[in-house]
């Protein structure tokens, strides 16, 4: 049998909560550069965009992120991916069984190779030679898990213990550890024969749909059902959602790979991390000679082994050890290395009390670009917009309030009761309450401009749109 032609699988719909306040859900980390320039889901597309091997990927996402992620691929000039959007997570078996189900509607030779958007990968030529090899396992008739070679004794991963050789590249699979304890982990590391659990999948989709049917039908029997249903929106496919919401939530691994006896896996030491604390982002930074990692705008004097980072003002550390302070344009973290993986109780706390700060950042993007507030009074607020080339605002008016925009740089084209309005930077109009407006960027920079906003209400679901590109 022929190696499977590949079709990436890339899951982004997690909200990344301990690494609050950088990741929100309304921004998650992998729509972050959190490990290098840039975003942590690019990284993972980059990794598999060599034509001779990969074909176009397919995106199983979070629809509140679809605007993000299009951007994120356009900017690596990638137009030709699919990004099928949930309704709501499920977790992975019903994500996995969409992608499948859509890639063979492709090609049903193919495999899919299944990534989280949000992992590290160091050594990106031994991902590479781990597909090879995966896939050389998958053309056996065979589900692929990726192994990795244990550093320490993590007690945060799960284990596969490795059984027989399956030819010279991938192991059988005699079993699976959810999170051991320490004691376990660390004869686990000593044994040799149990490696990290790096949720990486290489999946032949004949073979995965019919294991699917006889492990989890219900999983498929709803998933494809959902993709019968689904719909285009723009250039995304959108889930029918009560078919999709009918489907269990379950993990891939529970729902078939710990069930299947055609399960392999292929060791990797390829630099893995699934950057799921701020400890973990300190462990794979770069250290200066007290141990510290700094980022952003950062000041350290007799501070140790501690994780600093400013996306918003500087950050001072005097004589303090093993932290992790963060802070963006409206919140500072402060924490314990030891007690970071407790930041989503705080994150559930804010949730609790109704602080958008748990799940909203200071910068809000849409499709057009990005708002954000820069200060607010009784009766106004002063924003900054930023659009980008090409694009355009919904058509729309207000009941409540009156907007004053000033064009900082860039042009702006600006639509107000049927007048059109060319603007330049420094120059400004008015928009009294209740008028229908609309802001475009017609140049080939981004238009940035400061709003000024005035009256009795501003909240923004003081919008009636009567017109909107984006389908909203």
């Amino acid at each position: 049998m022929t190696q499977p032609k590949i079709i990436p699988v890339i899951l982004s719909g997690g909200s990344g909560s301990r690494l609050w306040p950088l990741s929100r859900e309304a921004y998650p980390k992998q729509m972050l550069p959190l490990a290098g320039e840039a975003t942590m889901l690019q990284e993972t597309v980059a990794r598999v965009r060599d034509p001779a091997r990969f074909a176009a990927p397919i995106f199983i996402a979070n629809q509140e992120h679809r605007f993000i992620i299009a951007e994120q691929m356009r900017a690596m000039g990638l137009g030709d991916a699919t990004i099928v959007l949930e309704p709501e997570g499920r977790n992975t078996a019903p994500a996995v069984a969409v992608a499948a189900l859509a890639a063979a509607r492709r090609d049903p030779h193919a495999a899919i190779l299944v990534m989280p958007a949000d992992h590290v990968v160091a050594d990106p030529a031994a991902f590479a030679a781990a597909v090879d090899a995966g896939a050389r396992a998958a053309a056996g008739e065979r589900l692929v898990l990726f192994g990795v070679q244990p550093s320490a004794p993590a007690t945060g991963y799960g284990y596969i213990h490795v059984g027989a050789p399956l030819g010279e590249d991938a192991h059988a699979v005699r079993g699976f550890v959810e999170k051991p304890d320490l004691g376990r982990a660390r004869d686990y590391l000593a044994s040799g024969a149990h490696l990290w659990n790096a949720g990486i999948f290489l999946l032949p989709v004949g073979l995965v749909l019919s294991e699917m049917a006889r492990f989890c039908p219900e999983v498929l029997a709803q998933a494809k059902a959902a993709l019968d249903g689904a719909r285009r929106d723009l250039d995304f496919v959108r889930l029918d959602a009560e078919s999709f919401r009918a489907c269990p939530s379950i993990s891939i691994d529970h729902a078939l790979m710990e069930r299947t006896e055609r399960a392999a896996v292929v060791p990797v030491d390829m630099g893995w991390t699934d950057v799921g604390s701020w400890s973990a982002l300190w462990e794979i930074g770069a250290k200066d000679a007290d141990g510290n990692v700094a980022v952003g705008d950062v000041v350290a004097e007799g501070a140790k082994g501690c994780y600093l980072r400013s996306a918003g003002p500087l950050v001072a550390a005097l004589g303090v050890e093993d932290l992790v302070v963060v802070a963006t344009g409206d919140v500072v973290l402060v924490a314990r290395k030891d007690r970071d993986q407790d930041v989503k109780r705080i994150v559930e706390r804010l949730k609790a009390q109704g602080r958008a700060a748990a799940t909203q950042a200071p910068q809000v993007h849409r499709p057009w670009g990005f708002y954000q507030s820069v200060h607010a009074g009784e009766r106004f607020q002063v924003k900054r917009i930023t659009v980008n080339p090409g694009e355009k605002l919904s058509l729309q008016r207000h009941y409540h309030r009156a907007e004053h925009w000033v064009v900082v740089n860039g042009t702006a084209l600006v639509t107000r009761d049927g007048e059109e309005i060319l603007l330049r930077e420094t120059e400004s109009v008015f928009l009294p309450l209740g008028c229908v407006h609309r802001l475009e960027n017609p140049g080939r920079v981004p238009l940035n401009l400061i709003e000024v906003q005035s009256g009795a209400y501003l909240g923004e679901d003081d919008i009636v749109r009567i017109e909107d590109v984006y389908a909203r």
